[in-house]
């Protein structure tokens, strides 16, 4: 029996998608366990570039099981529209389910997050998809899901209750109304494709681990985005920490193996929130340039910074990663010198350790330790070492910081240009 849970370790968009990829050649099952189609996980095989948002990312191999989990929330027509791309570019949708019990994401949700964010005090920077308000349904305990797409009746019925609910709030907020029945056709439209995908997935992953099966839990977002232990109030609306992987999916956390932790070898991030690393010059400019840090899922350009070893040994630690994906040491290829972040100033005081108030970390100043770069592309480097000596110091120093072995070194998009240490 093998499981293993990969997650990101910092705000998302360390290259997940790619890793889950990778792995996936040895794998029988992919799983999804948290989050919705605010995730953008990008793979490129050979000269195609594909962009995932529900689907899991070992849907690119054959025969491997693809489930979405019970702890992810699905916008089934965002869904629908995915699997058919899926299928048209040749790959088998067949291999997809779709818990039972995920709740579900309509178009009141995304009026609704639209409608948090124009009015809060604070922009969180929300991809607007609805996420937070179906969560908040959820656990509101009036949220619609899957299993409802399988009973076109019932789904109806709590549909239109549902939108009579969130039409008096728009109302009262002068939002234009859901027009019902124009958005519940589209619903039930996308819900007659995926119904046959819809099963208790629970009982499906359970019996794959006690056949001895390989499975992979997928993270979606990053470790500093989790609800509970990242950067509140600008974080995303789930556990996206490896233990949410057993609360989102219906596993038992002993059945868990390693706890893969994928690191971009600099720092970025999307939408509001602090970032003590964050380069307002020349160099972050030459990162989101040559790293095309632009998200997959909202096209919006990411914020960059030096590598964060506080918030990333603070992120390791929490999902108890033991083995490291560091992703985009490419990227640095032309840098003189590069830094790493390995303390914070905060009110003249040092610390080492990540804080809780969101005020603290607006005001810490990063303690950089600086090292020499390597000056020469990387991008046919297809072992660890046939790395420049500079390269190798730079990421033994980052696995030194974050408490973790070095698992897996990627130096570009490809999948040839991925290799284990």
């Amino acid at each position: 029996m093998a499981v293993d849970v990969l997650v990101g370790t910092q705000w998302g968009d360390e290259g997940k998608g790619k890793l889950i990829d990778v792995l996936t050649k040895d794998v029988d099952m992919v799983v999804r366990f948290q989050g919705g189609n605010n995730a953008g996980h990008t793979v490129e095989i050979g000269d195609k570039r594909y962009v995932l948002h529900l689907i899991p990312s070992g849907i690119f191999r054959a025969g491997v099981k693809c489930v979405i989990g019970n702890g992810v929330v699905v916008d089934p027509i965002a869904l629908d529209e995915e699997m058919q791309n899926v299928k048209t570019q040749g790959f088998d949708i067949s291999q997809i389910e779709l818990s039972d019990r995920a709740h579900l994401i309509f178009e009141y949700h995304k009026r609704a997050d639209s409608l948090n964010e124009k009015g809060a005090k604070r922009k969180i920077g929300t991809t607007g998809r609805g996420i937070g308000p179906a969560y908040t349904d959820k656990m509101r305990r009036t949220g619609i899901r899957a299993i409802d797409l399988t009973n076109a009746e019932r789904l109806a019925e709590q549909f239109r209750s549902e939108c009579a609910r969130y039409n008096k709030i728009f109302a009262e907020y002068g939002v234009e109304e859901i027009d019902v029945e124009a958005q519940l056709a589209k619903v039930l439209d996308a819900a007659k494709r995926l119904a046959p995908h819809v099963a208790n997935s629970t009982y499906t992953v359970n019996k794959a681990i006690r056949a001895n099966k390989t499975v992979l839990f997928e993270g979606a977002q990053g470790g500093l985005l989790d609800i509970d232990h990242g950067t509140y109030p600008f974080v995303t609306s789930s556990n996206t920490i490896s233990g949410g992987a057993c609360t989102g999916s219906g596993v038992a956390p002993q059945h868990i193996r390693n706890v893969w932790g994928v690191l971009k070898t600099y720092t970025t991030r999307v939408g509001e929130g602090p970032f003590p690393s964050e380069l307002f010059d020349a160099d972050g400019e030459e990162l989101r340039r040559v790293g095309n840090e632009f998200g997959a899922t909202t096209g919006r350009p990411r914020r960059c910074g030096w590598f964060d070893a506080v918030a990333s040994h603070y992120s390791c630690m929490i999902n108890g990663v033991n083995l490291l994906a560091m992703t985009k040491l490419d990227v640095m290829d032309g840098f003189d010198k590069v830094a790493i972040c390995v303390g914070y100033e905060i009110d003249g005081k040092v610390t080492d350790e990540f804080p809780a108030a969101v005020s603290d970390l607006e005001k810490a100043k990063p303690v950089l330790e600086w090292h020499d770069g390597w000056k020469c592309s990387l991008s046919e480097v297809r072992s660890y070492d046939e790395l420049p000596e500079n390269a190798k110091r730079y990421l033994e120093r980052v696995a030194e910081l974050v408490d973790a072995k070095i698992g897996i070194v990627s130096v570009g998009p490809r999948r040839d240009q991925t290799f284990e240490v």
